[in-house]
């Protein structure tokens, strides 16, 4: 397989429907993240081998950047026709994607950081495989009322539960 190269991300629209993040692409294709994300306070780090996908929204969420991290199967021409960046990340190595949001590799594993005073909008993570899909939003604080523990930046469990998560 040929080698890949970083690609910069275009700002392509963003929607945020039940069940999920549409994904408008440049070239007129909209791509479907099921969710709604889970809460996690600030960073997390992907379960191993995931596809990992970073969107970054403006703070109406309607528009925003999306950045593939060390995707090796995409090539460049379709990441610039489609408005979608891709970082590719050495071992130990970390990028800045967006001021605020950072990206670096820990094993097999992805970990994604934002600094939320310095991002003026949303933080999503999507990881993916064949078997399974994880949806993350980055927030401040997780609102953990309902008496369960908050996540952890080491926690990789999908969930179900959108509590926290405010999609207007």
């Amino acid at each position: 397989m040929s080698a890949r190269n970083n690609v910069a991300p275009s700002t392509i629209g963003v929607d945020f429907v039940e069940g999920g993040v549409v994904v408008e692409y440049l070239d007129g294709r909209d791509v479907f993240y099921h969710g709604p994300p889970k809460p996690v306070e600030g960073r997390i780090t992907t379960p191993p081998g995931k596809e990992v996908h970073v969107l970054v929204t403006d703070p109406d969420g309607v528009e925003g950047v999306m950045t593939y991290v060390n995707d090796r199967n995409t090539h460049d021409d379709i990441l610039e026709s489609t408005g979608v960046g891709r970082v590719m990340l050495e071992r130990d190595d970390e990028e800045e994607l967006f001021p605020g949001v950072t990206v670096s590799t820990e094993a097999y594993s992805i970990r994604v950081e934002a600094d939320l005073a310095l991002v003026d909008g949303r933080v999503f993570v999507f990881a993916e495989d064949e078997m399974s899909e994880h949806a993350y939003e980055l927030v401040e604080r997780v609102d953990s009322s309902d008496g369960s523990d908050p996540a952890t930046d080491d926690e990789t469990a999908d969930t179900d539960d959108d509590s926290g998560t405010d999609w207007g």
